[in-house]
């Protein structure tokens, strides 16, 4: 994700609050996995993924927020230093207590950091919802690779001594929500077929299609005007479904007509002899 922001200059549809969300979780997730002594690869998995939330956090406020990059550095090693601190704070606080039996202060804090990762997957949904179910920002390559590391840190969990259930639901929520953003972007695909295949006939891009294919008015907005796109395919396929139901009515009333005029000249047939004979 953070090479594929760099390699295009932007972080459109990537939102921040959604990675800050993710980094500020970290700090107790790590402590909850180092005071519950799980395997080493989950201890270690709340560095790592907060370290490269931050990076690509530091890149929205840079790309989105337009901060100067020795802003954004300054600003993301600070809170890297806060958040690490945070997590020895928690570690040094906690572990006494919970070896000698007080379980609730470490629970309070895992419920906290599920809370917080939940909440860091729903601002994607906002961007979802504001673009009528295209996802934009997250490739699905991002989202299999997150979704594989939920799938299998859960079941890392499954072969320990004891199934911890905060992790598990953590990993099961990320799990079912990352599947809504998969479906969403399959449902748009599908709904938008033909308007993409037009822009594909045309040589152009999605977006540059829909610009395109509306009057250059300033006052209707992008998601008007591909409102207005889809509706105009929407249209046009119904008029060439009805316009191909009306040519068979026609003929079908065609050779009705034409069988009643058959009809009617065999039974003037006979008619006809009976008046030559008199």
């Amino acid at each position: 994700r953070i090479w594929h922001n760099w390699r295009r200059g932007t972080t459109e549809g990537v939102p921040g609050l959604m990675l800050f969300l993710w980094a500020v979780c970290m700090a107790p997730f790590g402590a909850y996995s180092i005071i519950q002594n799980f395997n080493i690869p989950i201890q270690t998995q709340p560095q790592i993924f907060c370290f490269l939330c931050l990076i690509c956090w530091a890149q929205t406020l840079v790309y989105h927020n337009k901060f100067k990059i020795w802003q954004a550095t300054l600003i993301t090693l600070v809170t890297m230093t806060v958040f690490g601190g945070l997590e020895v704070v928690l570690v040094l606080t906690l572990r006494g207590p919970y070896s000698r039996g007080v379980e609730w202060p470490i629970t309070l804090i895992g419920v906290v950091a599920v809370v917080l990762f939940v909440l860091g997957l729903i601002p994607p949904y906002f961007e979802i919802w504001k673009r009528r179910g295209r996802v934009v920002g997250l490739n699905f390559m991002f989202l299999a690779i997150d979704w594989s590391g939920a799938l299998f840190s859960m079941l890392a969990l499954a072969v320990q001594r004891s199934f911890d259930v905060i992790g598990g639901v953590s990993y099961i929520c990320v799990l079912v929500l990352e599947i809504g953003i998969v479906s969403s972007h399959l449902v748009w695909l599908y709904r938008t077929r033909n308007v993409r295949e037009a822009a594909k006939r045309a040589g152009k891009k999605y977006d540059e299609y829909v610009l395109e294919t509306q009057n250059a008015d300033t006052s209707v907005s992008g998601e008007e005007k591909e409102m207005d796109v889809e509706a105009q395919f929407a249209r046009s396929e119904r008029s060439e479904e009805n316009r191909v139901g009306e040519e068979k009515e026609m003929d079908v009333e065609a050779q009705v007509a034409g069988g009643e005029r058959a009809q009617g000249r065999t039974g003037e047939g006979p008619a006809g002899d009976k008046k030559e004979q008199g």
